[in-house]
């Protein structure tokens, strides 16, 4: 949404209110977030942590209905940066002797991957992890997209609650993208099925593990993991989706229950925490250091030539030379980027409170390339885009 009027205004004073650090080692980015505001993202809010301290911006609207600003004390649904907490906690899990990635599925969930040539007993979990299993995302899924992704599915469906199971089975409904091995493909039915083995193991669920080894240690306020509840605890902006077309009025997605994502997607955070969490994992605070670099060995993503996928985390090389390591989540209303440099001590967080116009591509170019000329309208993704809730 263009800045006009009052929300002009808003922004003006979001933008002056907002550094917490010194701003001119930043004007790129704060550059390439307002461009993101111009090219119809209602809202954005971007927090940086450097060597200089933590800088925080907005950009935009946070509630269209009031014209209200956004905050850099956003909170927001974080969608697939949640796999990287599920991959962490994972391999904690094997750190600590209780699996190993080279199990099969169905060494710990007997006949859950099966039919249409699914097959759980040839699946590691580490195919799960790095997005190498061949199983089919469940989101990809024609019904399931009919329910969810359209606005007159959505506004019938916004507050079911679906169980990890039920998802896995909407996705045996297809044959699999490949032999297990043999390639990559992003499935959120990977890291479902990943939550569903962290409860097996632990007897706990994925969400208390979470809680208990990553969100408590880390002091992570504004995180959490949360279950049926279908609201977004404040402080926080609305979302907004228009379901596919950049020209269709926006729609208020802000409530839901966000059991259709599971541990593929569910997480609530904010810039600040994901700043933490990332800056704490490669800073290998949160991983012995032989976990560490399983997470950071990489397959190539067929289409994304700048991009490799780790386990629950990419590898992206940027224009000017320079690699980070992050992750991109997107679900109804939101889009949200975090990374990090490889020892933690640079990281960026944002969200965008719409879902059909912008890229984060440009914020990360500006923040760690600086401000070598570009063109910051190029709507370029971190990966191939998928439909919310990808991730």
């Amino acid at each position: 949404m263009v800045l006009t009027g009052t929300t002009a205004l808003l922004c003006a004073t979001a933008l002056a209110t907002a550094f917490t650090a010194p701003a001119a080692a930043h004007t790129a980015t704060l550059t390439a977030v307002e461009a993101a505001v111009t090219s119809g993202v209602p809202g954005v809010t971007v927090t940086v942590r450097d060597s200089r301290g933590t800088w925080s911006a907005t950009a935009g609207t946070g509630d269209l209905r009031t014209g209200e600003a956004r905050s850099p004390d956003d909170r927001y649904r974080i969608g697939s940066l949640t796999k990287t907490f599920v991959a962490t906690v994972m391999l904690q899990l094997e750190a600590e002797g209780r699996l190993s990635l080279d199990d099969t599925v169905d060494t710990w969930l007997p006949g859950l991957v099966d039919g249409h040539g699914n097959d759980g007993r040839r699946i590691t979990l580490r195919q799960l992890l790095g997005q190498t299993s061949g199983i089919p995302s469940y989101t990809a899924d024609r019904d399931f997209r009919a329910r969810y992704f359209t606005e007159d599915g959505f506004r019938e469906h916004r507050y079911d609650t679906l169980t990890p199971r039920e998802l896995v089975a909407i996705a045996m409904r297809h044959a699999p993208d490949f032999a297990p091995g043999s390639s990559w493909r992003y499935s959120n039915t990977n890291y479902v099925i990943a939550g569903m083995v962290i409860e097996k193991a632990t007897g706990h669920s994925y969400a208390t593990e979470i809680t208990r080894r990553v969100i408590g240690p880390l002091r992570l306020t504004a995180t959490s993991v949360p279950g049926t509840a279908v609201t977004v605890p404040g402080p926080a902006s609305r979302a907004y989706s228009t379901f596919g077309g950049a020209a269709g009025a926006p729609y208020d997605v802000t409530e839901l229950d966000p059991s259709l994502a599971a541990a593929s997607g569910a997480m609530i955070s904010d810039s600040a925490d994901l700043d933490r969490f990332y800056a704490a994992l490669l800073g290998g605070r949160l991983l012995p250091a032989r976990q560490l670099r399983e997470m950071e060995t990489t397959v190539a993503v067929e289409g994304a030539p700048d991009v490799r996928y780790g386990l629950g985390l990419m590898d992206r090389r940027l224009s000017c030379g320079v690699h980070v390591w992050t992750h991109t989540g997107d679900i109804q209303g939101s889009t949200s980027v975090a990374a990090t440099t490889a020892d933690g001590r640079h990281t960026l967080a944002l969200n965008f409170n719409g879902d059909w116009a912008g890229a984060t591509k440009p914020v990360l170019e500006a923040e760690y390339c600086g401000d070598q000329p570009r063109d910051w309208t190029v709507p370029s993704a971190l990966v191939p885009r998928e439909p919310p809730q990808e991730a």
